[in-house]
């Protein structure tokens, strides 16, 4: 059930409240401070802006950023950032819509999944259908898109902060690097999968744009768009195909625990994996975007027959420890 927003109104009278945190000495250049949406954005961001700027994350680990409304002390939050960064096409609503009531007017909302895709690459699909308007927002599981975040974050906080510019130009190198060695890794984990194999049976759509970069296919996604179970006849059709496609698992999430894709994996005789995240971190010290793809991808390809071998070498750790 969805939280009941509070008014506008109220949410405007907190603004007037001191923000712990955010008091600087006049004599010296405080961190800007830039407020985010879901774990992945702000591990890019953080990354990007380490030890330069104040990053707060407002939609808690484990949340469905879909459905997620903003509370009183997040208009606070919005209210005194110098910057928001959000996903964009149209995953946090909400949010974004109170962010422009309580911002500051020189508040910028960065809005990077608009910025990285063209409308006619926008993805639709059962989860997330055309006729609704919305795309499928989940870029950042394809790499080469996630590099893109955190070229537009860079290129972002030099322009809007240019005293701190070397800085941000030698974060983001290096973390850019450490992506590009993740996308690698990405493809030589899908290499040692069957081709028979490399196809994806999830709940939630989260793999749209990841699936075509790594030369894998999404057979099937479960969760209809109204974010509830699928109904008896989708859940048959599902079924039917996993057994057509002869599909070795079906990928489920901790976010979006189904009795049904359990139901399905035992109607189909197929592995059940729970464990994958499209938006939440797991924990230290893989506490990174960057831990959460390698282990989603390790878990992908030792269910789909492959050797996930291939992420051992991969760098999980933050610009900063303890992010």
């Amino acid at each position: 059930m969805k939280a009941v927003r509070p008014p506008i109104l109220f949410l405007l009278l907190l603004l007037a409240l001191p923000l712990p945190g955010v008091a600087h000495s006049a004599d010296s250049p405080r961190k800007i401070i830039i407020v985010t949406t879901v774990a992945p954005i702000t591990n890019i961001v953080q990354n990007v802006g380490a030890g330069l700027a104040k990053v707060i994350g407002i939609v808690p680990d484990g949340t469905d950023s879909h459905t997620f409304e903003p509370v009183p002390a997040d208009a606070k939050i919005l209210g005194a950032a110098d910057m928001i960064i959000v996903n964009g096409l149209d995953l946090e609503l909400p949010t974004v819509k109170l962010a422009e009531k309580v911002k500051k007017a020189t508040t910028v909302i960065l809005r990077l999944g608009d910025r990285t895709l063209r409308k006619e690459d926008w993805r639709y699909d059962f989860s997330f259908p055309r006729e609704q308007g919305h795309p499928n927002p989940h870029l950042w599981p394809n790499i080469a898109l996630a590099i893109r975040y955190a070229e537009i974050v860079r290129d972002d906080l030099v322009a809007f902060d240019p005293t701190r510019r070397k800085g941000y130009i030698a974060n983001a190198e290096t973390y850019i690097a450490k992506l590009r060695k993740l996308d690698d890794a990405i493809f030589d984990c899908v290499k040692t999968i069957p081709p028979t194999n490399r196809k994806l049976v999830t709940y939630h759509d989260s793999f749209a744009y990841f699936a075509p970069r790594y030369g894998m296919k999404v057979i099937a996604a479960i969760q209809p768009s109204d974010f509830s179970e699928p109904g008896p006849q989708e859940v048959i059709r599902v079924i039917k195909q996993i057994k057509r496609e002869k599909v070795p698992a079906v990928f489920g999430s901790e976010v979006f625990p189904s009795k049904v894709m359990e139901q399905i994996a035992r109607e189909t005789s197929v592995k059940f994996i729970d464990q994958l995240s499209d938006d939440e971190l797991p924990a230290p010290p893989n506490n990174s975007f960057i831990g959460m793809m390698a282990n989603n991808v390790a878990l992908m390809t030792e269910a789909l027959g492959g050797k996930p071998r291939c992420m051992a070498g991969i760098d999980t750790s933050n610009a900063v420890p303890g992010i």
